[in-house]
């Protein structure tokens, strides 16, 4: 899936989710690298479900969402 965020300097998500529901190849398109690399590896393997809870909400600074907050919206759209 591709995920096109918005809010934040990402300017797309693309990941794969696997028929266990498990998030796999994350890659953010922009964003600080080390913080998306990061993100990347930590929810790599991880239930689609988890993730969502543990990301989201999260902000960036004065922003309202965040790189990691775009990725749980972005698995919640593949879920649907």
């Amino acid at each position: 899936m591709i995920f096109k965020t918005k809010g934040v300097c990402s300017s797309a998500i693309s990941f794969e989710l696997d028929d266990e529901k498990k998030i796999h190849n994350v890659k953010f398109q922009g964003g600080c690298s080390g913080n998306t690399q990061g993100v990347a590896k930590l929810v790599e393997g991880m239930d689609a479900e988890e993730v969502i809870r543990r990301l989201d909400g999260i902000r960036c600074g004065h922003r309202p969402t965040s790189c990691p907050d775009q990725l749980s919206q972005a698995i919640k759209e593949a879920l649907q």
